[in-house]
């Protein structure tokens, strides 16, 4: 089973970079987009033998989620809950034997000027994932916004305290793995370094390799058993991150 997600940046620019050929060649059981920035009636790509899903911000042109599934989920969900629902964040599917979340989290923005409602949506999503495993696995995926350790990013000196690598960030994503979950790319490959999945458009970051690594696959501890492996597919253009996938026996 190949599952995909990748924050396309802008679907509608996105389909023009070449993403319809890439989602036939990657040929995915489910495939999730962060920041669609988009409603769903204004891009037309309806793949033959996918259901999908779109949670679209109220502010037009802003963040968005979609999901594109093979298998028709039980249930589909949006928000936490409930709650955060205003900005297209969080789809959640379920399935017979584990949920799939596919999340675009809040950027804590430059001098952390978001930070509160960064941690709010950490703690309630946190709270959420833990409901939820209690009754069958996670598959939590999306861009995090979060570069956990110094291994994850190019220049963490430099950008210590600055959003996606303060200690507030990193602390719940400390606390998110200390409730039962793993980090599957880093459990497999633990000392993987220069391997990021996000590039700054400017100072030629991508060209020169100076990114971070902040979109993720993080599943409940007892899928560990099922994950054949997890990459972070740095090949493939079209947007400032690169997909990243898991595949699960």
């Amino acid at each position: 089973m190949k599952l995909i997600s990748w924050n396309v940046n802008g679907f509608r620019a996105c389909l023009t970079k070449g993403f319809g050929d890439f989602f036939e060649q990657a040929d995915a059981d489910i495939f999730c987009l962060q920041e669609t920035k988009m409603q769903p009636d204004q891009a037309d790509f309806s793949p033959e033998g996918y259901h999908k899903y779109f949670n679209s911000a109220v502010k037009k042109g802003y963040s968005g989620t979609a999901v594109y599934t093979r298998t028709e989920p039980l249930n589909v969900t949006f928000g936490i809950n409930g709650t955060h629902t205003d900005e297209g964040r969080v789809i959640t599917c379920e399935y017979e034997d584990f949920y799939f979340v596919c999340c675009y989290v809040p950027n804590a923005q430059p001098e952390l000027k978001r930070i509160d409602y960064r941690l709010e949506f950490e703690d309630d999503m946190r709270a959420y994932l833990c409901g939820l495993d209690e009754k069958k696995p996670v598959i939590y995926t999306g861009d995090l916004n979060v570069a956990h350790n110094e291994i994850d990013l190019k220049n963490p000196k430099a950008n210590e305290g600055n959003a996606g690598f303060s200690k507030q960030e990193r602390g719940r994503l400390d606390k998110l793995l200390e409730s039962g979950f793993v980090d599957t790319f880093r459990e497999l490959y633990p000392d993987a370094e220069g391997v990021y999945s996000w590039w700054s458009y400017r100072f030629n970051a991508r060209k020169n390799n100076a990114g971070w690594r902040i979109d993720y696959f993080i599943v409940s501890q007892r899928l560990m058993e099922r994950v054949e492996d997890s990459r972070i597919l740095t090949e493939v253009t079209g947007s400032d991150h690169c997909p990243v996938e898991l595949d699960l026996r």
